[in-house]
């Protein structure tokens, strides 16, 4: 019996899964900590420790432990990408530009609002350890500080021209300098980078059906997170329109016809009929607070194809597997972080938590 591609890859990552994923009592218990100074005591041993002592040169707590998360991230994923085979590696990068879509979307809205390069910079999701990028699809760190640097949003479209991006982006320059709106620029942007990433997932090994059913799920994720937000702020059916994305199990018409509905708790109703949320409901019901229904549908993911990733050892979905698991320690992390910056109780931080 030949021996698959993916058998090296997937013994690498077993073993730094096992080694340094942080713990689900050691999240828990960062939990306990006073602040988010402590948080960086208890996270200096683990495997964030090294960008803990690289980041500490230049900032001081709470950003300093956004930019070690980040940089950190960036670091993973180059791990993953390292450890895929060839065959592998297109549909990893295709899946990685979802941080250059982060990022610009975070410069975007920050030359909008009026923030400093120096308010922003700790949030972006790049590292200086990788003057290239961790692909060759990605804009570079050093890229990305010359693109924060432009003084308004013109100059940030103009500097993207030179990447796929930079045409999307150019469509709707007109309409943002009259209404200020980002929505559909970015709608579009992740509609871009999602039929990308469709189309590098073909079949080439015959089980990566797991993989492109959980990215249909993301989008469904997004679009239902945007409707939700549009009949809570009461926006009408075309502006909510204009932030839905193609792609999802869950057509753009049906999203829709939902969002009609008179009022959240009724469109919550009518989505049971496509996502089965069930028990994962139960905090939001009690809240109605929507970071409790997006909560839900995590939970969802990682209930519905986690665990199939997990399984799939000879093959993509187990590379995937190690990238989104890291994913969600970094928004525990940040969750926990932003809990004690802004005093939330534990229990309630606890409630916001997804674990495998």
């Amino acid at each position: 019996m030949p021996t698959s591609s993916y058998s090296s890859s997937f013994g690498r990552l077993q073993a730094l899964s096992s080694n340094i994923f942080l713990s689900k009592e050691f999240v828990l218990n960062l939990l306990k900590s006073d602040d988010v100074a402590a948080m960086i005591k208890m996270l200096e041993p683990t495997w964030y420790g090294p960008e803990i002592q690289r980041a500490a040169s230049m900032y001081s707590s709470p950003e300093l432990l956004e930019v070690a998360l980040n940089r950190h991230l960036v670091d993973v994923n180059k791990i993953a990408l390292e450890a895929a085979p060839f065959s592998g590696k297109a549909a990893l990068r295709a899946y990685l530009l979802k941080w250059d879509i982060h990022n610009i979307e975070l410069i975007l809205s920050s030359k909008i609002i009026g923030h400093t390069i120096t308010e922003t910079e700790p949030f972006l999701v790049s590292s200086r350890n990788f003057p290239a990028g961790i692909s060759a699809g990605n804009i570079s760190h050093d890229e990305m500080k010359i693109i924060l640097s432009q003084s308004n949003v013109e100059g940030v479209i103009n500097q993207l021209l030179k990447y796929r991006y930079g045409n999307i982006l150019m469509q709707h320059q007109d309409s943002i300098q009259k209404t200020g709106d980002l929505s559909p620029m970015i709608a579009d942007l992740w509609e871009f980078y999602y039929t990308n990433l469709m189309e590098s997932l073909k079949f080439f090994q015959g089980d990566e059906g797991t993989i492109r059913d959980l990215f249909r799920t993301q989008i469904d994720n997004k679009n239902i997170m945007s409707l939700l937000k549009g009949k809570d702020s009461n926006f009408d059916k075309e502006i909510v329109s204009k932030h839905l994305v193609n792609g999802g199990n869950i057509p753009i018409e049906k999203l829709l016809d939902i969002f009609s509905s008179k009022n959240t708790d009724e469109v919550v109703t009518r989505l049971e009929e496509h996502l089965k949320l069930g028990e994962m409901l139960e905090s939001y019901s009690k809240t109605k607070n929507l970071i409790d229904f997006e909560v839900a549908l995590d939970r969802f993911i990682i209930g519905t194809y986690l665990k199939k990733l997990k399984n799939s050892a000879l093959s993509l979905g187990s590379i995937f597997h190690f990238i989104i698991t890291s994913e969600y320690e970094w928004d525990n992390i940040k969750r926990i972080a932003y809990g004690k910056r802004y005093a939330i109780p534990s229990e309630r931080i606890n409630s916001m938590l997804v674990f495998e």
